[in-house]
């Protein structure tokens, strides 16, 4: 997530959702509340707790909107962005039409997400992001340029996951540059866990695609051998174990996507990028 990962403040702020005011902060010195004290969710702990919070993905910060940006926040939120709930999304009815639902976990400010939208408009496209003034610099585009295909999620992605999405109901999921928690004491904190791979796998549609992209060598490892271990999931890329070239003209969305600022800074760093596509079996 791009704007999780490069964003310069990293103090707490509200998150809204179910559990917003037991989610976790930490900031790149490592300082963080006793982790001994929560307790997982997914599909076998679907709920977690208040007093017992499920350990969280990401760094909550605090960050101000400009004049400009709080403007066109005030004209678009109501119609295109809701805070994270225990309703059920009714996607259809959101959008004013019927057609293949994308999600994008970690939307940042929003470059991969407009240009994608933009370049699929057969396609429903919801962004899910915790950081305000990145979903208001994805606002801000999405009202400059008229762009229709788009909503905009507020809060935990895993919330979004359990509450808020029916099952076997997406075309796709996408989850590009997620925050590596590099320190082997924080790998729990790691959005793509065991539970977290099957609770993705449910709600995909068969056929449905999940692709990750990461520039963190160690996480991609990580990444595959969990995705391997998911029984829905079948490898469509080398680095799921599969062959892009047998099964990208077949699925059901392109795997291929644009090159960000935050991709950018990797290769001029010298990061290689690994991309992990797979696809639920089923028929």
């Amino acid at each position: 997530m791009d704007a999780v990962n490069d964003a310069a403040n990293h103090t707490a702020e509200p998150v809204p959702g179910p559990r917003s005011t037991a989610s976790t902060a930490v900031d790149r010195a490592g300082s963080a509340p006793d982790p001994a004290a929560a307790q997982p969710t997914g599909p076998g702990h679907p709920t977690g707790s208040r007093l017992h919070p499920r350990v969280t993905s990401f760094r909550s910060r605090r960050g101000a909107l400009t004049a400009t940006q709080q403007q066109s926040w005030a004209r678009m939120w109501p119609r295109i962005g809701r805070d994270v709930s225990d309703d059920a999304l009714d996607a259809a009815a959101w959008f004013g039409r019927q057609a293949p639902l994308i999600i994008e976990i970690g939307c940042g400010t929003g470059t991969a997400t407009a240009a994608m939208a933009q370049a699929e408009p057969e396609f429903d496209l919801i962004g899910i992001e915790v950081y305000k003034p990145g979903l208001a610099q994805l606002v801000q585009r999405i009202e400059r340029e008229g762009i229709e295909n788009i909503r905009l999620l507020r809060g935990d992605a895993v919330d979004v996951l359990e509450h808020m999405i029916a099952k076997d109901s997406l075309t796709g999921v996408r989850v590009f540059f997620p925050d590596p928690w590099p320190k082997a004491r924080h790998h729990k904190r790691r959005l793509l866990q065991p539970s977290t791979m099957t609770l993705i796998a449910s709600r995909l549609r068969p056929g449905g695609i999940l692709h990750v992209a990461t520039d963190h060598a160690g996480y991609a490892e990580h990444i595959a051998e969990v995705g391997a271990a998911e029984p829905q999931f079948i490898g469509l890329n080398e680095a799921a174990g599969g062959d892009r070239d047998s099964f990208a003209e077949s699925a059901p969305i392109g795997f291929d996507r644009p090159v960000t600022k935050f991709e950018s800074k990797a290769h001029r760093a010298g990061s290689d990028i690994t991309e992990l596509i797979w696809g639920k079996i089923g028929s």
